[in-house]
């Protein structure tokens, strides 16, 4: 466990690109459909303020079909580097008939084992996919795979009312408050805690019972979580998985020796909160040591980026 945590550690210390995919399925009634739309369209500009290093695609309306789909992560498995992060994002209506997960999209829907299939062709070694449709809580255990991080925003296939979870989702993605450390960075844990939490505020707010809970699991297994620890074991990859840079870091005014240096910053804290994680599987000294010199780098870096 030690060794896989150190080599990932490893891994994320080089600059890497972003490829992010977002699906927008059928709203079914014109409420949805522009509602959908907009939260594609919305997700995609909060992506794109990352900088040149991220790659967003985006389909939604008649242009979110099975085949378009297949075909935007058939590029992605082709021009995705292993050290690159990935991800997919699921917008709309889903539907579970007891065997298999369905997005509801124009023309023929599509499974999560189809999903999983096209995604697994993706060398990315960082994935996350975010399923927000309903029903999405059925596509877990087939999604869910060694170095990907799953979210559903439904515990099941049996929570079928159309999902809010997107909405805050987005939100996370602009809402300083989602930044739960104030290290300028949203990871996939920190995005995962805010809506979770606004979509519970959401329902009790409503007076109305919540008809979906969101869950997370990135251990490749599909005893996914609503609330990600390290009692757990859940939310170590989450909380490693950038989805939002500081907006310093894609500044038109920084040099490109500070962006490398913003860019370490970020890889050190990444590795902090791995660490923290990995606490109980390390002797006491052993955290310590390991804790001292990272914090002893993050230091150095800070002063190189204020000098």
């Amino acid at each position: 466990m030690r060794t896989a945590a150190l080599v990932l550690i490893c891994a994320l210390s080089t600059r890497a690109a972003n490829y992010y995919v977002t699906v927008a399925g059928l709203g079914g009634l014109p409420e949805y459909e522009t509602q959908f739309t907009k939260w594609a369209a919305d997700l995609e500009k909060q992506l794109q303020a990352n900088g040149a290093d991220t790659h967003v695609v985006t389909l939604s309306g008649n242009a979110a079909t099975r085949q378009q789909v297949q075909q935007a992560l058939g590029r992605a498995a082709g021009e995705v580097a292993p050290g690159d992060a990935f991800g997919l994002f699921l917008i709309g209506h889903g539907t579970f008939d007891g065997t298999d997960y369905k997005i509801n999209l124009p023309g023929p829907d599509m499974t999560a084992t189809e999903l999983a299939e096209l995604l697994n062709k993706i060398p990315a070694q960082r994935q996350l996919v975010v399923n927000m449709t309903s029903a999405s809580g059925a596509s877990i255990a087939t999604l869910a795979k060694k170095d990907r991080i799953v979210i559903a925003s439904t515990k099941s296939g049996t929570e079928k009312n159309a999902p809010v979870f997107a909405r805050y989702w987005v939100d996370a993605l602009r809402d300083p408050a989602a930044d739960a450390d104030k290290n300028g960075t949203v990871t996939a844990l920190e995005a995962f805690r805010y809506t979770e939490r606004k979509t519970a505020s959401y329902f009790e707010a409503e007076k109305l019972l919540a008809t979906e809970h969101a869950l997370l699991t990135d251990t490749a297994k599909a005893n996914a979580v609503r609330d990600p620890k390290p009692d757990n074991g859940q939310g170590i990859l989450a909380a490693a998985f950038p989805i939002l840079r500081p907006q310093t870091q894609v500044a038109s005014n920084v040099t490109p020796e500070k962006q490398k240096m913003l860019t370490r910053k970020q890889d050190i804290e990444a590795k902090i909160d791995r660490l923290k994680y990995q606490k109980a599987a390390l002797s006491e000294d052993e955290y310590k040591q390991q804790l001292t010199a990272l914090l002893l780098e993050l230091a150095r870096t800070q002063a190189e980026i204020d000098r």
